[in-house]
């Protein structure tokens, strides 16, 4: 049976109507009763055949809590129909409250289901790549407690990989610096240390938690490791192209619908 809290996302999610909060339902802080609404979600995506491709961290930069008004990383499921990576021009209709930012990207080589070390983190990197994580809202007016954007799968939405991959022996992702234009214009600038001090330390976050709630990450998985910088809304036409020391550039064009 379907949980209150899961059928209300859902049902924005079919209606593309964004919804009232849902902590009035689980607690604005239940964060075990968040990310059981999540799973419910996770299993109505897989029922309709998407299938798991990684994972997000969400919420690691302080200018992005700052934002939405949260204090703690989170993360969320990605399936194989949010990589718009070879879309010439990605639709906006499908989504209710987009919003872009840039972020570095993780490709895993090996599974991080035991206990999480440094060097095991480490040595799971297959690859890194320039990301851009579309993020969205089922909530209205993204007014979101911690709880909210948990149960909504991190306020997840699509994602766009950059062409490069690139090992940790060329570039450190803490040393990683980012700049993101729209149209041309600098928007927002920040660094692999603004993402929990460094987005190999965000990882090592994530591999713990799922793995506490029993999703252990897996190779062959991409994992977005959260934002550098301040996220900016998505409006239709527009171009957002992102720069990344070591990295390489990612870029993304946006339908008019």
């Amino acid at each position: 049976m379907t949980s209150p809290a899961a059928q209300r996302l859902l049902d924005a999610a079919r209606t593309r109507t964004p919804c009232p909060p849902v902590r009035d339902l689980i607690g604005a802080d239940d964060i075990k009763a968040a990310y059981g609404v999540q799973t419910e979600l996770t299993a109505a995506r897989l029922a309709g055949r998407a299938r798991i491709v990684g994972h997000k961290i969400g919420l690691t930069s302080a200018a992005v809590q700052h934002q939405l008004g949260v204090d703690r990383p989170d993360f969320g499921v990605l399936f194989d129909d949010m990589d718009v990576s070879g879309e010439d021009a990605i639709p906006v209709g499908g989504l209710l409250q987009p919003r872009i930012e840039a972020e570095v990207a993780f490709v895993l080589r090996t599974d991080l289901a035991d206990e999480v070390t440094a060097d095991r983190v480490r040595a799971a990197v297959g690859a890194m790549a320039p990301a851009l994580e579309i993020v969205d809202s089922r909530i209205a007016g993204w007014d979101i407690s911690i709880a909210d954007t948990i149960a909504d799968n991190a306020s997840s939405g699509l994602f766009v990989l950059g062409p490069a991959r690139v090992g940790l022996g060329a570039v450190e992702p803490v040393d990683v610096r980012m700049e993101m234009s729209v149209d041309g214009e600098v928007v927002s600038t920040g660094s692999g240390a603004a993402c929990l001090g460094d987005p190999l330390t965000a990882l090592a976050w994530l591999a713990g938690a799922a793995r506490d709630l029993g999703d252990p990450l897996r190779a062959g998985q991409v994992v977005l490791a959260g934002a550098l910088g301040p996220m900016v809304p998505v409006r239709p036409g527009m171009h957002v192209r992102a720069r990344f020391t070591g990295l390489g550039t990612v870029s993304a064009r946006f339908g008019e619908v």
